[in-house]
C-alpha cells in the first residue's frame, strides 16, 4: 500500500513525538520539585504550577489531535491569513493588554493569560516558509530577501514596543532558515562582526578601540591592494565599514547604553561580562531591581552544588527553599543540575540535541519546499531558546527572559511549542505529496 495512503497516525514520526513527550514530561518534574519540599504534600492541587503546567499539556494534546487529523495543506492555505491575525493580536495587545513584570505584552481574560508575541512564531513559521517556497519567489535577489527579513522584523519590532526584549530577540532565529535557502555567508559574517564590536565596545576603551578598527582597516587596505587597484569600489566598502564601525562603538553604543537600556538590563550585561558597570552609564536616578546578579549567582550555586550525580529529587537546598528566583520558569534548569547533577544535565542536553537533529533529519526528507523551511523554522526557535536559557542560566548570556522550551512553566510557551510540533508532524506524514 502507498506510503501517504496509510493511516495519519501511521505516518507520524514517533520518535519525534517520544522526545517532545519526554522532554515535558521532566518538566512537569522540575517545577513540581521547585515547589514543592517533600512527596507527602499533595501532588494534585489545581493551585500549583506542575498541575497547571499538566492541565496546559491536556489542551497542547487536544489540539495537537485536531492538527494532526487537519489537511496538510490547509497551513499552507492559511499561512498568510494566519500571519496577519498575529499582527492583529500584537496590535490590539497595546489597547487590552496588561503589565506582567514590567512587560505589556499579555491579554487577560480573567484568571487565563495569553501572550500573542509567542503564538506569533508559529504564524511567522508558516508564512516565512510560504513566501520562500512560493514559486514566484526568487530568494537570490535583493528584493525577495527584504521581504523575508520584513515577514520577521514586523512582530519583532511591535513585541519589542511591548518591553519583551528577550521574546523580540528570538525571531532572529528565523534568519537560519534563510541560510538553508541560499542567504549569503556574508550577511552572517555581518551580523558576528555587529556583535563582536558590540562586546569590543563594552570591554575596551573608546579610543584604544578607534585605533584598533582604524588599524584593521588600514591593513585591509594593504592586504586588498591589488584587488583595490582593479576595482576602485573595494576602497569605498572599506571606508564605508571604517566609518559604521567607528560610528557604532563610538556614538551608538553609548547612546543606547544611556539613553535606551534600563538600569538593570545594563547592570546584567555588564555583570556577564564580569565587569561593574561604568560610571557614565550608572543611572542613580532610577529604581534599580534587586541586585541583577542574584538570580545568576544562585543559579551557578544550585548547578555546582549537584556535582556528579546530583543531591537527589527534592534534596536540592537551593531550589528547595526558592533561592532562585523564577526556579520554575525561565531557571528551571538549575533544578534540573542541582538534584541529577552533571549526569542528569547532560542527559537533558542529548535529549535536546537528538531532538534538533531529528527534526532536521525530517526538514532533509521533505518533498515540498514549504515543509523543509517549515521544519527549518522549527528547530531553529527550538535552538535558540535552548542555547540562550542554559547560557542564561549558568551566566554566559544575560538574563532576558527566555524560556526553556517543554521544561519551564508557562501555558502559552508550551502550547506555541506544541502547535509548532505537531504542525511539523503533520507536514512530515505527508512529505511525499508537494504542499502548495
Amino acid at each position: 500500500m502507498a506510503t501517504h495512503r496509510k493511516p495519519v497516525l501511521a505516518r507520524i514520526d514517533w520518535l519525534s513525538l517520544f522526545l517532545v513527550l519526554s522532554l515535558i514530561s521532566i518538566g512537569i518534574m522540575a517545577v513540581y520539585t521547585s515547589e514543592y519540599t517533600s512527596f507527602s504534600e499533595p501532588f494534585f492541587n489545581t493551585e500549583k504550577s506542575h498541575m497547571k503546567q499538566i492541565i496546559w499539556l491536556g489542551i497542547s494534546c487536544f489540539l495537537g489531535l485536531i492538527i494532526l487529523f487537519t489537511d496538510s495543506k490547509v497551513f499552507y492555505s492559511l499561512s498568510n491569513l494566519s500571519y496577519v491575525f498575529g499582527i492583529f493580536l500584537l496590535l490590539i495587545t497595546f489597547v487590552i493588554g496588561g503589565e506582567v513584570k514590567g512587560s505589556h505584552s499579555f491579554i487577560k481574560f480573567g484568571s487565563f493569560t495569553f501572550q500573542p508575541g509567542e503564538m506569533c512564531k508559529i504564524f511567522t513559521a508558516l508564512a516565512l516558509s510560504r513566501f520562500l517556497s512560493a514559486p514566484e519567489t526568487r530568494f537570490n535577489t535583493l528584493k525577495d530577501r527584504l521581504i523575508a527579513a520584513t515577514i520577521v522584523l514586523i512582530p519583532c519590532f511591535l513585541i519589542i514596543l511591548q518591553n519583551e526584549t528577550g521574546l523580540a530577540l528570538v525571531y532572529f532565529a528565523f534568519f537560519l532558515p534563510m541560510y538553508r535557502e541560499g542567504l549569503p555567508n556574508s550577511i552572517l559574517l555581518v551580523g558576528l562582526g555587529s556583535v563582536a564590536l558590540f562586546l569590543s565596545s563594552l570591554l575596551i576603551e573608546r579610543l584604544p578601540l578607534f585605533i584598533a578598527i582604524t588599524v584593521i582597516a588600514l591593513l585591509s587596505v594593504w592586504i586588498l591592494w591589488k584587488q583595490i587597484k582593479r576595482q576602485k569600489l573595494v576602497i569605498l566598502f572599506i571606508v564605508g565599514g571604517w566609518l559604521i564601525a567607528v560610528t557604532f562603538s563610538q556614538l551608538v553604543v553609548p547612546y543606547i547604553f544611556k539613553n535606551v537600556f534600563k538600569g538593570y538590563q545594563v547592570e546584567r550585561i555588564y555583570s556577564m561580562l564580569g565587569q561593574d558597570v561604568p560610571l557614565e552609564f550608572q543611572k542613580p536616578g532610577e529604581a534599580a531591581k534587586k541586585d541583577a546578579d542574584y538570580n545568576v549567582r544562585q543559579s551557578k550555586i544550585a548547578i555546582g552544588s549537584g556535582g556528579v550525580i546530583g543531591k537527589g529529587i527534592m534534596n536540592g537546598t537551593q531550589t528547595k527553599y526558592s533561592f532562585v528566583p523564577e526556579q520554575h520558569t525561565d531557571f528551571v534548569f538549575c533544578g534540573i543540575g542541582e538534584q541529577f547533577g552533571f549526569v542528569g544535565s547532560a542527559l537533558l542536553v542529548i535529549l535536546y540535541l537528538s531532538l534538533l537533529l531529528r527534526i532536521v533529519f525530517l526538514a532533509e526528507r521533505q518533498r515540498s519546499l514549504f515543509s523543509r523551511v517549515y521544519c527549518y523554522c522549527v528547530a531553529s526557535i527550538l535552538f535558540f531558546h535552548f542555547a540562550i536559557n542554559l547560557s542564561m542560566t549558568m551566566g554566559l548570556a544575560p538574563v532576558i527572559g527566555i524560556t526553556l522550551p517543554m521544561l519551564s512553566y508557562g501555558g502559552t510557551s508550551l502550547l506555541s511549542f506544541s502547535i509548532l510540533i505537531f504542525i511539523m508532524l503533520r507536514l512530515d506524514a505527508d512529505r511525499h505529496i508537494l504542499i502548495r
